[in-house]
């Protein structure tokens, strides 16, 4: 009950600071001064600043350049490190080795059956809510790998 006619209160509030902001907007727009006529302009003004209406000889900011690179060559640009237009082994293989590192525990830079059961039977386990050795449809959308976030609009 409290919470209700504390929350109308609060709605009234806000409900008149914006009225009153709108109408005091509204009168200090009404009060400002006509633009001058071309009678008002001195004579001696520069009519020269004064841009005609076809805007000749007026020029805006240069245009934004336009990025051509494709999906497939911004790909390709990524695993490029040495920016030679060439991706040898290393450079290919370079976004998978963390990957690789947390599956290898012992560190030889070889991956056993053993310590990819291990990671993949901690992976089971952890998505097992109920930790009666099967995995429900939601127990089972807990493994999905998470999905990448979509890019923000460059507007």
């Amino acid at each position: 009950m409290n919470r209700t006619v504390l929350g109308a209160v609060i709605g009234l509030l806000l409900a008149a600071a914006g009225l009153f902001w709108w109408q005091g907007r509204a009168a200090v727009e009404s009060a400002a001064p006509p633009p001058p006529t071309m009678a008002e302009i001195p004579a001696e003004a520069d009519l020269e600043a004064i841009p005609t209406e076809d805007g000749d000889g007026l020029y805006g900011p240069a245009l934004p350049q336009v990025d051509e690179d494709t999906r497939e060559e911004r790909r390709f640009n990524r695993l490029d490190r040495n920016r030679d237009n060439l991706i040898n082994r290393n450079e290919a293989l370079q976004p998978r080795v963390a990957a690789f590192r947390k599956l290898d525990r012992d560190g030889n830079n070889l991956l056993s059956f053993e310590e990819w059961a291990v990671a993949t039977s901690n992976r089971f386990k952890g998505a097992d809510g109920d930790g009666n050795g099967q995995l429900t449809r939601t127990e089972f959308e807990k493994t999905r790998p998470p999905r990448p976030a979509r890019p923000q609009c460059k507007c």
